[in-house]
């Protein structure tokens, strides 16, 4: 499967992934952010940035993997102080309170970081906590395929 690319992000889709590339219409006034949502299961339609509507959908050997964009005023500020993504996640990274919403049996991270100029948030679930050692490195295969492509990119996919 080729790459997607758009809004000057690059991925690399594993077989048996499925992925997209989004940024939301902007209502009056308002910013949208470049979103990343990939996932090792299929993806449902009309997901929220963290991926409401696909995190109560995994199964124990789902993973979903999530990276926001966000306003570059933010980039170089203490939260966003870390230099690049992670490359090489842990099981003991992982938390069932690292969820932006707790669901029974699951677990996640955030980390928050800024790579290129430009400030992100990783946020990935997994569809088991207890099986993170498992799921950990298809998690870390998949962010060694992520990178910024070319911003005169005007691809828009997914």
């Amino acid at each position: 499967m080729p790459p997607l690319k758009a809004h000057g992000m690059r991925v690399e889709i594993p077989a048996g992934w499925d992925a997209r590339i989004f940024r939301r219409a902007p209502r009056p006034g308002a910013r949208t952010a470049a979103v990343v949502h990939a996932g090792n299961f299929a993806l449902p339609p009309g997901r929220g940035d963290f991926g409401s509507g696909a995190v109560e959908i995994m199964l124990d050997h789902h993973v979903l993997v999530v990276l926001m964009e966000h306003g570059p005023e933010s980039a170089g500020s203490p939260l966003f102080a870390q230099q690049g993504p992670p490359t090489s996640l842990t099981a003991a990274d992982f938390d069932p309170n690292g969820l932006q919403r707790g669901l029974p049996g699951q677990g996640g991270l955030q980390r928050f970081f800024t790579w290129e100029g430009r400030p992100f948030v990783l946020y990935i679930v997994l569809g088991n906590y207890l099986r993170r050692a498992r799921l950990v490195p298809i998690v870390n295969a998949f962010l060694s395929g992520l990178t910024l492509a070319d911003l005169g990119s005007s691809e828009a996919q997914g």
